[in-house]
């Protein structure tokens, strides 16, 4: 949801269409001016450091359009737009939050210092612009902001989910037999994001038998066993067969404590039993190195 996307209002009786129309064109006439030396204050504030010279000013160019095409509008859903486009490209590069609200705030400055360069002679024509200047350009700080924050939080929660779906592969090593090996913590969001990569699996592979092998996942409590169940049962809908392997000696304990139905759990001692098992159940001849058939 957006937070920030009514225009601004500007009475009428503090600053005309014409004063408007006024300080954009200053600041459309002096941007080179005005862009240098806001790209000198970003260096000398240490901003942006994870980019190049090049990248930076290409980056600060973008923005000062941008920041003073919101100026002439009103609007500021093509700078949003913009926030959360600048996010993709920099948030990969390591640049924070407070780098962007840095530059932003510091564009504001040099603006309102060249304004008072330009109307320093006409004191009430600067005021009534500043009037209308400062709380523009403060809600566009805001905006920015807010906009990259969300940005940054998205990108994030796909890295996340990324990073998750890598740790947990499903994998095809016969046909309609997958196997699910698990490592590391198996917390409830995690449980529940691998049963959704399962389910998926079992469907695109059409997968008659699974292998989850969780020697790698050293505990698991009373809800991811339960959730572990459910993962059970849900392949059973999904016509699939389910063998466990690998399990501590503390996991059987729990889900015996608990009094989870396991009649419906076929536990194996390792992976290499687990995938004879399941060769077995789908009809593979399973003979040890040597042996005639």
């Amino acid at each position: 949801m957006s937070l920030v996307s009514e225009p601004f209002e500007i009475e009428s009786d503090r600053l005309s269409k014409d004063l408007l129309s006024q300080l954009v064109r200053h600041l459309r006439q002096n941007r080179t001016v005005l862009r240098e030396e806001w790209a000198r204050r970003i260096t000398a504030a240490q901003l942006l450091t994870a980019m190049t010279p090049e990248q930076m000013f290409s980056e600060a160019t973008r923005v000062y359009d941008n920041y003073v095409a919101v100026l002439e509008t009103g609007s500021v859903e093509a700078l949003q737009d913009y926030a959360r486009d600048l996010s993709e490209r920099i948030v990969p590069r390591g640049v924070q939050t407070e780098e962007v609200l840095g530059i932003v705030l510091l564009l504001r400055d040099v603006l309102a210092r060249s304004l008072f360069e330009k109307y320093q002679l006409d004191l009430g024509l600067l005021y009534r612009i500043l009037d209308a200047y400062e709380p523009a350009a403060n809600r566009i700080a805001n905006t920015v902001g807010v906009s990259f924050v969300e940005e940054r939080e998205r990108i994030i929660r796909q890295q996340q989910e990324a990073i998750r779906e890598l740790s947990t592969p499903v994998l095809q090593v016969r046909e309609q037999l997958l196997i699910l090996p698990i490592i590391g913590v198996l917390d409830s969001q995690r449980a529940k994001q691998l049963t959704e990569q399962l389910l998926r699996a079992i469907r695109l592979n059409r997968a008659k038998v699974v292998v989850i092998d969780i020697t790698g996942v050293p505990t698991i409590d009373t809800t991811v066993a339960n959730h572990l169940v459910q993962t059970v049962d849900a392949c059973g809908l999904m016509g699939a067969s389910v063998i466990i392997t690998g399990l501590s000696s503390e996991i059987p304990l729990t889900l015996v404590t608990l009094g989870l139905d396991l009649s419906k759990m076929d536990a194996v001692g390792d992976l290499q039993g687990g995938i004879e098992q399941a060769e077995r159940l789908l009809g593979y001849a399973v003979r040890r190195a040597g042996e005639r058939a």
